[in-house]
Protein backbone atom coordinates (compact mmCIF):
# COMPACT_ATOMS: atom_id res chain seq x y z
CA UNK A 1 0.00 0.00 0.00
CA UNK A 2 2.87 2.25 0.90
CA UNK A 3 4.06 1.54 -2.46
CA UNK A 4 0.99 3.86 -3.94
CA UNK A 5 2.08 6.59 -1.96
CA UNK A 6 5.72 6.34 -2.63
CA UNK A 7 4.67 6.21 -6.69
CA UNK A 8 3.01 9.59 -6.26
CA UNK A 9 5.73 11.00 -4.22
CA UNK A 10 8.18 9.97 -6.57
CA UNK A 11 6.17 11.51 -9.62
CA UNK A 12 4.88 14.52 -8.41
CA UNK A 13 7.38 16.91 -9.16
CA UNK A 14 8.01 20.57 -8.27
CA UNK A 15 8.52 23.35 -11.38
CA UNK A 16 7.29 25.96 -12.39
CA UNK A 17 6.38 29.37 -10.25
CA UNK A 18 6.39 28.88 -6.95
CA UNK A 19 4.05 29.81 -4.67
CA UNK A 20 6.79 30.74 -2.09
CA UNK A 21 8.14 33.33 -3.68
CA UNK A 22 4.67 35.15 -2.43
CA UNK A 23 5.25 34.38 1.29
CA UNK A 24 2.71 31.64 0.87
CA UNK A 25 3.96 28.39 2.28
CA UNK A 26 0.98 25.63 1.52
CA UNK A 27 2.11 23.65 4.80
CA UNK A 28 3.47 24.01 8.25
CA UNK A 29 4.86 22.31 11.03
CA UNK A 30 2.11 19.96 12.66
CA UNK A 31 0.04 19.03 9.61
CA UNK A 32 -1.25 15.85 9.71
CA UNK A 33 -2.95 13.94 7.03
CA UNK A 34 -4.94 11.04 7.55
CA UNK A 35 -5.68 8.48 4.34
CA UNK A 36 -7.88 5.15 4.66
CA UNK A 37 -7.07 3.03 1.54
CA UNK A 38 -9.17 0.30 -0.50
CA UNK A 39 -8.03 -2.17 -3.06
CA UNK A 40 -11.40 -2.88 -4.85
CA UNK A 41 -14.30 -2.27 -2.30
CA UNK A 42 -12.29 -4.17 0.18
CA UNK A 43 -11.00 -1.43 3.19
CA UNK A 44 -7.53 -2.57 3.08
CA UNK A 45 -5.53 0.11 5.61
CA UNK A 46 -4.76 3.67 6.42
CA UNK A 47 -2.12 5.97 5.97
CA UNK A 48 -0.90 9.30 7.52
CA UNK A 49 1.57 12.06 6.41
CA UNK A 50 3.34 14.76 8.71
CA UNK A 51 5.45 17.56 8.68
CA UNK A 52 7.53 18.37 11.39
CA UNK A 53 10.12 21.37 11.88
CA UNK A 54 13.62 20.27 12.85
CA UNK A 55 16.90 22.28 14.10
CA UNK A 56 20.56 20.65 13.26
CA UNK A 57 23.97 20.83 14.31
CA UNK A 58 24.92 23.55 12.46
CA UNK A 59 22.19 26.08 13.90
CA UNK A 60 20.07 25.85 10.56
CA UNK A 61 16.51 24.86 10.24
CA UNK A 62 14.36 22.12 8.14
CA UNK A 63 11.66 20.32 7.85
CA UNK A 64 11.32 16.55 8.60
CA UNK A 65 7.99 14.83 6.54
CA UNK A 66 6.77 11.45 7.58
CA UNK A 67 4.71 9.00 5.97
CA UNK A 68 3.20 5.68 7.70
CA UNK A 69 1.30 3.05 6.27
CA UNK A 70 -0.43 -0.16 7.87
CA UNK A 71 -3.36 -2.76 7.06
CA UNK A 72 -6.28 -4.21 8.49
CA UNK A 73 -5.73 -7.30 9.71
CA UNK A 74 -7.63 -9.02 6.94
CA UNK A 75 -5.74 -7.75 4.27
CA UNK A 76 -2.23 -8.96 6.89
CA UNK A 77 -3.33 -12.27 5.85
CA UNK A 78 -2.76 -11.90 2.36
CA UNK A 79 -0.03 -8.94 2.97
CA UNK A 80 1.02 -7.57 5.76
CA UNK A 81 2.44 -3.51 5.74
CA UNK A 82 3.74 -1.57 8.04
CA UNK A 83 5.76 0.67 6.77
CA UNK A 84 7.48 4.34 7.42
CA UNK A 85 9.13 6.35 5.67
CA UNK A 86 11.52 9.38 6.84
CA UNK A 87 12.70 12.80 4.85
CA UNK A 88 14.78 15.47 6.13
CA UNK A 89 15.57 18.40 4.07
CA UNK A 90 16.47 22.24 4.16
CA UNK A 91 14.24 25.06 4.70
CA UNK A 92 13.79 25.82 0.93
CA UNK A 93 13.27 22.13 0.01
CA UNK A 94 16.49 22.52 -2.41
CA UNK A 95 17.72 19.49 -1.77
CA UNK A 96 16.92 15.69 0.48
CA UNK A 97 19.86 15.14 3.63
CA UNK A 98 18.43 11.79 4.49
CA UNK A 99 15.64 9.76 3.45
CA UNK A 100 14.94 6.15 5.49
CA UNK A 101 12.29 3.52 4.83
CA UNK A 102 12.18 1.09 7.53
CA UNK A 103 9.48 -1.94 6.26
CA UNK A 104 7.97 -4.35 9.76
CA UNK A 105 5.08 -6.08 7.71
CA UNK A 106 5.42 -9.45 6.30
CA UNK A 107 9.35 -8.38 5.23
CA UNK A 108 11.80 -6.57 7.64
CA UNK A 109 13.88 -4.02 6.03
CA UNK A 110 15.82 -0.61 7.00
CA UNK A 111 17.04 1.52 4.40
CA UNK A 112 19.27 4.87 4.54
CA UNK A 113 19.90 7.09 1.40
CA UNK A 114 22.44 9.89 2.52
CA UNK A 115 23.53 13.09 0.50
CA UNK A 116 26.77 14.70 -0.78
CA UNK A 117 25.43 17.65 -2.21
CA UNK A 118 29.84 19.12 -2.19
CA UNK A 119 30.18 15.97 -4.79
CA UNK A 120 26.79 15.80 -6.12
CA UNK A 121 26.36 12.00 -5.30
CA UNK A 122 23.77 9.59 -2.94
CA UNK A 123 24.47 6.53 -1.30
CA UNK A 124 22.10 3.99 -0.80
CA UNK A 125 22.64 1.76 2.78
CA UNK A 126 20.64 -1.36 3.80
CA UNK A 127 21.54 -2.89 6.84
CA UNK A 128 25.27 -2.71 6.89
CA UNK A 129 25.38 -3.23 3.14
CA UNK A 130 26.12 -0.06 1.38
CA UNK A 131 25.78 0.76 -2.45
CA UNK A 132 28.59 2.26 -4.72
CA UNK A 133 27.18 6.32 -4.39
CA UNK A 134 25.38 7.33 -7.39
CA UNK A 135 25.27 10.61 -9.17
CA UNK A 136 22.37 13.00 -8.57
CA UNK A 137 21.76 16.31 -10.36
CA UNK A 138 21.12 19.78 -8.37
CA UNK A 139 17.94 20.03 -6.16
CA UNK A 140 17.46 16.34 -6.29
CA UNK A 141 15.02 15.52 -3.90
CA UNK A 142 13.68 12.24 -2.38
CA UNK A 143 10.26 10.26 -3.47
CA UNK A 144 9.04 11.37 -0.06
CA UNK A 145 9.96 15.34 0.05
CA UNK A 146 9.38 16.15 -3.59
CA UNK A 147 5.51 16.30 -3.47
CA UNK A 148 6.20 18.58 -0.47
CA UNK A 149 8.40 20.48 -3.10
CA UNK A 150 5.52 20.40 -5.61
CA UNK A 151 2.98 22.04 -3.33
CA UNK A 152 4.77 24.88 -3.35
CA UNK A 153 3.61 25.27 -7.17
CA UNK A 154 0.91 27.48 -8.57
CA UNK A 155 -0.73 24.84 -10.80
CA UNK A 156 -2.62 25.44 -13.84
CA UNK A 157 -4.72 23.11 -16.25
CA UNK A 158 -2.49 21.52 -18.78
CA UNK A 159 0.87 22.35 -17.33
CA UNK A 160 3.36 20.13 -17.43
CA UNK A 161 6.30 19.78 -14.45
CA UNK A 162 9.28 17.69 -14.32
CA UNK A 163 12.10 17.43 -11.56
CA UNK A 164 15.11 15.31 -10.96
CA UNK A 165 14.26 12.61 -8.00
CA UNK A 166 16.26 10.18 -6.40
CA UNK A 167 16.14 7.02 -4.24
CA UNK A 168 19.45 6.22 -3.84
CA UNK A 169 19.48 3.55 -6.31
CA UNK A 170 19.14 5.96 -9.16
CA UNK A 171 18.28 9.69 -10.51
CA UNK A 172 15.70 10.28 -12.58
CA UNK A 173 13.54 12.69 -14.02
CA UNK A 174 10.03 12.33 -13.20
CA UNK A 175 7.00 14.38 -15.15
CA UNK A 176 3.64 15.05 -14.15
CA UNK A 177 0.94 16.41 -16.21
CA UNK A 178 -1.99 18.97 -14.56
CA UNK A 179 -5.20 17.34 -16.07
CA UNK A 180 -7.74 19.62 -15.39
CA UNK A 181 -10.07 20.86 -12.45
CA UNK A 182 -12.59 18.43 -10.94
CA UNK A 183 -15.04 19.14 -8.10
CA UNK A 184 -15.12 15.51 -5.50
CA UNK A 185 -16.35 14.50 -2.25
CA UNK A 186 -14.25 12.08 -0.16
CA UNK A 187 -14.98 11.27 4.22
CA UNK A 188 -13.15 14.36 4.96
CA UNK A 189 -15.31 16.86 2.78
CA UNK A 190 -15.93 18.23 -0.40
CA UNK A 191 -12.96 20.02 -2.41
CA UNK A 192 -12.26 21.64 -5.84
CA UNK A 193 -9.53 20.07 -6.89
CA UNK A 194 -7.02 19.39 -9.99
CA UNK A 195 -6.72 15.82 -11.23
CA UNK A 196 -3.03 15.20 -11.44
CA UNK A 197 -1.19 12.35 -13.76
CA UNK A 198 1.98 11.29 -13.05
CA UNK A 199 4.18 9.41 -16.20
CA UNK A 200 4.56 5.84 -14.82
CA UNK A 201 7.85 5.20 -17.64
CA UNK A 202 10.11 5.28 -14.65
CA UNK A 203 8.31 3.75 -12.03
CA UNK A 204 9.44 -0.38 -10.96
CA UNK A 205 7.58 -3.03 -9.30
CA UNK A 206 3.90 -3.49 -9.83
CA UNK A 207 3.35 -0.84 -11.85
CA UNK A 208 5.91 -1.98 -14.19
CA UNK A 209 4.49 -5.35 -14.76
CA UNK A 210 0.70 -4.03 -15.81
CA UNK A 211 0.55 -3.05 -19.38
CA UNK A 212 -1.33 0.00 -19.79
CA UNK A 213 -1.68 0.95 -15.54
CA UNK A 214 -2.22 4.46 -14.82
CA UNK A 215 -2.50 6.66 -11.94
CA UNK A 216 -4.37 9.65 -11.00
CA UNK A 217 -3.65 11.78 -8.22
CA UNK A 218 -6.19 14.87 -6.87
CA UNK A 219 -5.21 17.62 -5.30
CA UNK A 220 -6.93 20.96 -3.89
CA UNK A 221 -6.91 23.58 -5.90
CA UNK A 222 -6.98 26.47 -2.78
CA UNK A 223 -3.16 26.84 -3.26
CA UNK A 224 -2.64 24.10 -0.59
CA UNK A 225 -2.32 21.17 -3.31
CA UNK A 226 -3.47 18.79 -0.35
CA UNK A 227 -3.85 15.07 -2.19
CA UNK A 228 -7.28 13.81 -1.05
CA UNK A 229 -7.83 11.00 -3.59
CA UNK A 230 -5.28 8.87 -5.45
CA UNK A 231 -6.08 6.15 -7.49
CA UNK A 232 -4.60 3.54 -9.63
CA UNK A 233 -5.11 0.36 -11.58
CA UNK A 234 -2.82 -2.10 -11.86
CA UNK A 235 -2.75 -5.97 -12.65
CA UNK A 236 -3.67 -7.20 -9.03
CA UNK A 237 -6.94 -4.75 -8.94
CA UNK A 238 -7.71 -1.42 -8.12
CA UNK A 239 -6.36 1.09 -5.60
CA UNK A 240 -8.01 4.17 -4.11
CA UNK A 241 -6.76 6.52 -1.19
CA UNK A 242 -8.62 9.39 0.35
CA UNK A 243 -8.32 11.86 2.50
CA UNK A 244 -9.77 10.85 6.10
CA UNK A 245 -8.92 14.57 7.79
CA UNK A 246 -6.76 17.45 8.00
CA UNK A 247 -5.43 17.87 12.13
CA UNK A 248 -2.45 19.99 13.32
CA UNK A 249 -0.58 19.01 16.16
CA UNK A 250 0.28 21.47 19.00
CA UNK A 251 2.46 19.86 21.84
CA UNK A 252 1.56 16.59 20.44
CA UNK A 253 -2.53 16.90 20.29
CA UNK A 254 -4.00 16.70 17.30
CA UNK A 255 -6.97 19.11 16.64
CA UNK A 256 -8.97 18.61 13.73
CA UNK A 257 -8.90 20.95 11.36
CA UNK A 258 -12.21 22.76 10.08
CA UNK A 259 -13.29 21.62 6.85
Amino acid sequence: MIRLFQVVFCLIVSAGTSAAVSGLVPFEAGEKLLFEVSWGIIPAGKAVLQVAEVSFKDGSSGYHFSAEASTYPLIDLIYKVRDRVDSFTDKGLKGSLLYRVEKAGRRKKLSEVTFDWTNLKAQYREGQKAREPIDIRPGSLDPLSIFYAFRLQRLSEGIKLSSPVTDGKRCVTGNVKVLRKEMISVPAGSFETYLVEPDLKHVRGIFEKSPGARLFVWVTADGHAIPVRIKSKVIVGSFVAELVSIEKEINGVSLGRPK
